[in-house]
């Protein structure tokens, strides 16, 4: 049996519009696999949406099939309301046609935030000018009312560049008002991480928990101790683990992430599908 979503489609997008008038803080959606959608004064920014069946359908009769374990939370076409949108890397979890034209349509005014890197794969996927999307590399940030993105280096399993020297892999950091919170892509841990993401106080780190075995056949993350060992060490006032409970052959307990991050004294969520949290 799939698993369930606390609240899905409908009601989670009414609750989305429910809270659309309010000043104080800003709220969070956990969307499955990668996906966030971050609330503030009304406008609305979201990181890496995964809301289709499009690799359960491509990997069906393969060696490494995509067998989804927990339910969609909401159709694309629901989500008539988003402002910004990420892509971290060219994965189709976090680059899915199959959910962003829906999102394009219902939001015509959207702007698409990618690695520099990927502007002509991107806009061949998505059948879209390659100036469509907003482009950032590391060491840079963009401002879209009311956000500030600044793009960090992920190590997918490597932190790779163009011939240009542009980031193919891009982790986010996104400012808005006095919060700032960092969405990890995919990545591992690798030298000067901690260097980079510590002095942005992040109000929440989303970070991946499902590791790196190679057995799997695609590249990693990091696993549930790296993840709780990182949101203490850079600071996070709050870390929400991510990229768990999707495919069945890619996944992880997020009990043993609360088991390490309670050893560590890392403060931690753990949201359920189309869970609210609020920030005040």
């Amino acid at each position: 049996m799939l698993i369930q979503a606390y609240q899905k489609d409908q009601k989670l997008a009414e609750d989305i519009k429910s809270s659309v008038y309010q000043t104080q803080g800003f709220r969070v959606w956990w969307l499955g696999q990668s996906g966030f959608l971050i609330q503030y004064l009304g406008k609305h920014l979201l990181f890496d949406p995964y809301l289709s069946d499009s690799l359960t359908k491509k990997y069906a009769d393969t060696d490494k099939p995509h067998t989804r374990i927990s339910e969609l939370v909401i159709d694309p076409a629901l989500l008539d309301m988003i402002d910004v949108v990420t892509s971290s890397h060219n994965h189709t979890d976090h680059l899915d046609a199959e959910t962003l034209l829906p999102i394009f349509e219902k939001n015509p005014t959207i702007t698409m935030v990618i690695p520099e890197a990927n502007r002509v794969f991107v806009s061949e996927r998505l059948k879209k000018d390659v100036d469509f999307p907003v482009c950032l590399n590391d060491n840079e940030h963009i401002e879209i009312y009311p956000f500030k993105l600044y793009g960090v280096p992920a190590a997918h399993n490597a932190i790779e560049r163009d011939e240009a020297g542009k980031l193919k892999y891009m982790g986010f950091v996104a400012e808005f008002g006095p919060y700032k919170v960092y969405h990890s892509g995919d990545t591992l841990w690798y030298d000067g991480i901690v260097d980079i993401l510590k002095p942005f106080e992040v109000d929440i780190a989303f970070l991946p928990i499902n590791g790196n075995k190679p057995e799997r056949k695609v590249a990693g993350n990091l696993n549930f101790e790296e993840a709780a060992r990182l949101g203490k060490e850079i600071g996070a006032k709050l870390v929400i683990p991510h990229h768990y409970h999707l495919f069945e052959f890619n996944t992880e307990d997020p009990e043993n992430f609360v088991a390490k991050a309670d050893e560590y004294g890392t403060p931690y969520r753990v949201l359920r599908l189309g869970e609210r949290i609020e920030i005040i």
